[in-house]
């Protein structure tokens, strides 16, 4: 099934059922006087977050959401049933946005976290309330209010404590099959991650982390260039990023690669400057020790902290654990 983090829809809140016209008419109370119900609340559409989602698939095959309509009034002043609201259920860090002017109205966070989208139409009132000295027999009641409706559109951010960001072919999707169960599709070409992929990691003292692989990211990805663009809003909720650069340097040399990442990172949105990081050099595995020594040195002398790892065959991934442990544990 494939990744939906984006999505237009419709919500429609529940008419308001009509007042009731109606007069008692008991064979020993005569000019009973009017007794029509009012009618029922319609129901309203809220949106709740919920973390057990992760992904807007649901909005691949429906994009409108309608709550039921009030009841109608009745005789014997009995009142129309309230319409059954609608919970429309989307995943721990989706921002709502009006689908017009693109302002966000509510950014959904926390598990239950509910808003309300469309606000159901009141119920009309039933004769009996137009009862007067002057009109003791009124044969008027009324309709129901039409219930709220709207376009929005919905963005969703991935809830991460960790995300992996790195160019093509550096080895995030390798690093996460290994760390994790999860099961992201591998393969020697540019965006073989065409979107993001959670995996469980389990740490020490029985916590586990979110991981989260975000598609290979370019110069000029916060433009809108390559996958990136796309892609970048989910690594602004994870507490931790991973920068996966290829050591080996074969297609663009390993500093210039970290480079690259910062400043897309940066340009995106300043906040990220700040955000707990590590370096990955990856696939030493397939490097002399002396290139290894040259390319750790060169970030060494830049004041970068930096791990020497291979995805493929597992080196370093323990050290890697534990890092992430003290990082999140402590916290």
């Amino acid at each position: 099934m494939s990744f939906v983090d984006e999505a237009k829809f419709f919500v429609k809140a529940g008419d308001g059922g009509r007042g009731c016209v109606s007069f008692r008419r008991e064979k020993y109370v005569p000019k009973g006087g009017p007794d029509g119900g009012d009618g029922g609340r319609g129901g309203s559409v809220y949106i709740e977050a919920s973390s057990r989602l992760h992904s807007l698939i649901d909005f691949k095959f429906r994009s409108h959401f309608i709550a039921k309509n009030g009841g109608h009034g009745k005789g014997k002043k009995m009142h129309g049933h309230s319409g059954q609201d609608y919970i429309l259920k989307v995943p721990a860090g989706s921002v709502v946005k009006d689908a017009e002017t693109g302002a966000v109205i509510v950014d959904l966070v926390e598990e239950g976290q509910r808003y309300l989208a469309a606000r159901g139409g009141n119920g009309g009132r039933g004769n009996v309330h137009f009862a007067s000295s002057t009109n003791r027999a009124p044969r008027i009641a009324q309709k129901g209010t039409p219930g709220e409706e709207r376009w929005l559109r919905i963005e969703l951010k991935l809830i991460a404590d960790v995300g992996l960001v790195g160019l093509p072919n550096a080895g995030k999707s390798t690093l996460l099959s290994h760390m994790s169960a999860a099961n992201p599709k591998v393969a020697p070409y540019p965006f073989t991650t065409l979107e993001p992929q959670l995996g469980v990691v389990k740490l020490d003292y029985g916590e586990s982390c979110i991981m989260a692989d975000i598609p290979g990211l370019i110069e000029g990805a916060h433009e809108g260039v390559g996958l990136g663009h796309k892609f970048l809003r989910h690594v602004e909720r994870t507490r931790i990023l991973l920068h996966v650069i290829d050591a080996t340097g074969l297609e663009d040399d390993p500093f210039h690669q970290y480079q690259v990442l910062e400043n897309e990172l940066a340009r995106f949105n300043e906040e990220l400057i700040g955000r707990e990081r590590l370096v990955l050099l990856n696939k030493i595995d397939l490097m002399a020790e002396a290139d290894l020594a040259r390319v750790q040195k060169r970030f060494q002398e830049a004041g970068i902290a930096c791990l020497a790892i291979s995805a493929e065959t597992g080196l370093g991934l323990e050290a890697l654990r534990e890092w992430l442990a003290e990082i999140l544990c402590d916290e």
